[in-house]
């Protein structure tokens, strides 16, 4: 009896584990519950249930005794190279290829992970894409360098005004502020053309299209309240970055 209940705990921690590095790097409510389903019965454990939220999860097993256990989702970022390595041990297990234990120390070393690309990196990505996306939008070359720049000023504001003030809206509204400044600047000195081209191009790093998504995700596949939440998020996220813009326009 001893020997079983020591199983079903440790069933319980893989499943959350899963579920946690998933949630916490950009997964579905609906695939985080499909998932720790999945390695649930994989392990023999039936009578699973599971709720998820933006922010916990609830997750339980039925048998001798019921086992219920919560874990708290307080930080949430994109990391799109988790939840597809959390989906692969997720097969590992249900093929029998991978025991709950060494699954549940492969998911440990995966959230503790550190980011594969480095700051300077995610920088000068979202640089060029600022760029990139003004000539999608049909900008002059003329304003291809004053949109890198202003993008990545606005990437980098927004991760330093997030470590000062840990609100992620406030962050983003001044982000978006110095994002206005600097394009406001580039085109009062002549050096930028289309104002407008070059804003839209330097805020799209900062649109919040995955939570967008998988808000519209969740929600079609009947996870209201999640779909909700972060479907408010992301409105709020917007309205953010559209009013430290509109501050900047409105001085001109």
């Amino acid at each position: 009896m001893e020997k079983q209940s020591s199983y079903t705990y440790d069933i319980i921690q893989v499943c959350l584990l899963a579920g946690k590095v998933m949630l916490q790097n950009g997964g579905e409510t609906y695939r985080v519950e499909d998932t720790m389903t999945r390695i649930a019965d994989a392990c023999g454990a039936i009578n699973s249930n599971s709720y998820v939220t933006p922010t916990g999860i609830f997750f339980s097993l039925e048998g001798p005794e019921l086992s219920t256990q919560l874990i708290r989702i307080s930080e949430r970022t994109t990391d799109l190279d988790k939840v597809t390595k959390v989906n692969s041990i997720s097969r590992r297990i249900s093929s029998g290829d991978l025991s709950i234990q060494d699954a549940h120390i492969e998911l440990d070393r995966l959230d503790k992970m550190t980011e594969r690309y480095t700051f300077p990196k995610q920088l000068i990505a979202a640089a060029v894409a600022s760029g990139c996306f003004l000539i999608m939008f049909q900008g002059s070359w003329n304003d291809f360098f004053p949109a890198v720049i202003a993008g990545g000023g606005g990437f980098f504001s927004v991760n330093f005004f997030n470590r000062l003030v840990p609100v992620k809206f406030f962050s983003e509204f001044l982000a978006s502020f110095v994002i206005g400044l600097l394009a406001v600047l580039f085109v009062s000195t002549g050096l930028g053309e289309q104002l407008d081209k070059i804003i839209i191009g330097s805020v799209m790093p900062l649109v919040p299209g995955l939570l967008i998504t998988n808000a519209v995700r969740d929600l079609m596949a009947g996870h209201l309240i999640s779909g909700l939440s972060k479907g408010a998020e992301a409105f709020l996220t917007a309205f953010a970055i559209g009013a430290g813009i509109a501050l900047v326009v409105s001085f001109l």
